[in-house]
């Protein structure tokens, strides 16, 4: 994994390259919602009405590029490089210097690209950034319980389980429970393992 800095930053692992959206991103990353609606709609807040419009996405593009250079947050779409195609998307959210070093993660992929290993890569390239280049100190992340692909991905990419918040996110029209992992940079906790 390298960092390559200029326009934004740009990560570059073995198969990705992962950057803030660009304008030019529209098409691509409206299809990929689009096709995976419905593979993505019971694990993410509930689309607005216009959620797939090229407003909504101009708009993202535009809080992108401010959240990153406030140092607030690091969006990032997943493109794979050998091709330049969209997989998915990764973000640093809740970016909290200071004494708290610490950030949340949130992530989505394109149904198509699932299971693929891209995901694992990705956050791993934005955990290794996130700890040596951010100098953070923790990153959180919660997911449905139920959604035991994500909790897997969590754990295979360094988080460790640490509890159930009760009605932590509204999800698909109605407040779930979430169950929450953090990754830290020193870590010695034991793993929570998911059947």
């Amino acid at each position: 994994m390298r960092l390559r800095k200029g326009k934004g930053q740009v990560i570059v692992t073995e198969r990705l390259r992962l950057r803030l959206p660009e304008n030019s991103d529209l098409a691509s990353w409206i299809q990929l919602r689009s096709e995976g609606r419905a593979f993505l709609e019971p694990w993410e807040p509930a689309w607005k009405k216009d959620a797939l419009s090229k407003e909504a996405f101009l708009s993202r593009v535009e809080w992108s590029e401010s959240a990153a250079s406030k140092k607030t947050a690091l969006p990032l779409l997943i493109i794979r490089r050998i091709d330049n195609v969209l997989v998915g998307s990764v973000t640093l959210d809740n970016i909290r210097l200071g004494p708290h070093k610490s950030a949340s993660l949130g992530y989505w992929i394109g149904e198509c690209f699932s299971r693929q290993g891209y995901m694992k890569e990705a956050i791993d390239s934005l955990v290794y950034h996130a700890f040596s280049e951010i100098g953070l100190s923790r990153i959180e992340a919660a997911c449905v319980p139920d959604n035991i692909p994500s909790r897997r991905l969590l754990e295979t990419t360094g988080f460790r389980y640490e509890g159930v918040a009760q009605s932590y996110l509204e999800v698909a029209g109605r407040w779930r429970a979430h169950v929450l992992y953090a990754n830290l940079r020193r870590d010695r906790r034991s793993r929570a393992l998911v059947d």
